[in-house]
This record gives C-alpha cells, structure tokens and sequence, in this order.
C-alpha cells in the first residue's frame, strides 16, 4: 500500500516526528507503509488533535511505555521529551510515580534507559 508525501495529515505528523527528533534513532529496518501509516494515523492524527499539549502527550507516551516495559520505545520518546524540553528530573518523578503502579521493575528499567539516552544525548552535544 502507497502513501502520498503530499497528504495534509502526513506532512503534520512528520512535522511533529522532526520535533520529537525520533527519525535519527527509528528502527530501520520498520517498513515504508508501517513508518507511514505511524507518522499518519498516530502522529498525523492523534498526537495534532487539540486538547493536550505536546509535552502533556509526551508524558503520556512515556507513562504508557513505562508501565509496558517497552524498552526500545522508550529510548525514542525520551528523546522526543528530552527535545521537547522535558526535564530528566520530571520524567524521573513520573518513573518514581508509575513504580508503585507498574512495579520497581519497570521502574529500574526505565530509569536504567533514561540515564543512557540523557548520557548518550549529551555526548552527541558535545561532539
């Protein structure tokens, strides 16, 4: 199935993707019609809609995939947060907040993955 890089909803869900900066770190080997029915239909779609902030959708995101222990996930949005100007310290008191709701488990990994991609994004800065 083709998608058209002229579509309206496309183009703001790709606007919203190079905001979150997650194009850099996507998995490659995600497939043409799945990356472009995700950056359509979820960024395009649901994370444009009124109602929520971007960062407030971020956080979301975050709970969502912290609660899931969806690890490779979670290195993308918090990157996506970190890019939207989210701090670590407020994403560690969500972590923090969702341990006694998900578990210390998935606590720790979140945790474990938050300081590597804060650590690996500030050496990208500075090189």
């Amino acid at each position: 199935m083709a998608y058209d890089a002229d579509d309206v909803t496309f183009k703001k869900g790709v606007a919203i993707v190079e905001k979150l900066g997650l194009l850099a770190k996507a998995n490659p080997a995600l497939g043409d019609d799945l990356r472009a029915h995700t950056i359509t239909a979820l960024f395009g779609t649901i994370w444009t809609r009124e109602g929520l902030e971007l960062q407030e959708r971020s956080l979301i995101t975050l709970a969502s995939l912290i609660s899931l222990n969806r690890e490779h996930e979670l290195r993308l949005h918090f990157r996506g947060a970190r890019n939207l100007g989210i701090s670590k310290e407020k994403i560690e008191e969500v972590i923090l907040h969702l341990a006694h709701y998900s578990g210390w488990p998935t606590a720790i990994t979140a945790n474990t993955v938050l300081t590597e991609v804060w650590d690996e994004m500030d050496q990208e800065e500075e090189g």
